[in-house]
């Protein structure tokens, strides 16, 4: 799978970590930035990372900053991205099952490293359930295109 990761300055230590141990369980990764702790804004990273997603250049993205609030706002902005913002696994995994969430937003001040990674893994190894779940994902599309 091809998953795309940006973050803000407050996120950069995280994002470095999650980046990793994606690619060492053998997923594709492309880092949109930010690259220093120089202070950033965040919608610009949010950005980058949802217009890959919404355009089919990745599966999937995930994005990290102080609190993964603001950058899970400006990702939804997007067609065709459904991001969540996770603090446990349970949460990312029905995101997944129930939601086809496409975009994990984090937030490095509010959650530790080995939570962060446990998250990660449960919302990229959680399929989507389809049936009646797919039918609400896809009137969420029409919701977005009628305005």
């Amino acid at each position: 799978m091809r998953i795309v990761l940006g973050c803000d300055h407050a996120g950069l230590r995280l994002k470095e970590k999650l980046a990793a141990h994606i690619e060492n369980l053998g997923h594709s990764v492309e880092d949109m930035g930010t690259y220093t702790s120089e202070s950033v804004d965040y919608p610009v990273y949010a950005a980058r990372v949802a217009r890959a997603v919404s355009g089919g250049e990745a599966e999937r993205g995930v994005l990290v900053c102080g609190s993964g609030i603001g950058m899970c706002i400006t990702a939804n902005r997007f067609r065709r991205v459904r991001a969540v913002m996770a603090s446990e696994p349970f949460a990312a995994k029905m995101s997944r099952r129930h939601n086809d969430s496409n975009i994990l937003c984090l937030g490095e001040r509010f959650i530790g490293e080995d939570l962060a990674v446990a998250i990660v893994e449960a919302w990229i190894e959680e399929p989507f359930e389809g049936g009646r779940h797919k039918r609400r994902v896809d009137l969420i599309d029409r919701i977005l295109e009628d305005g």
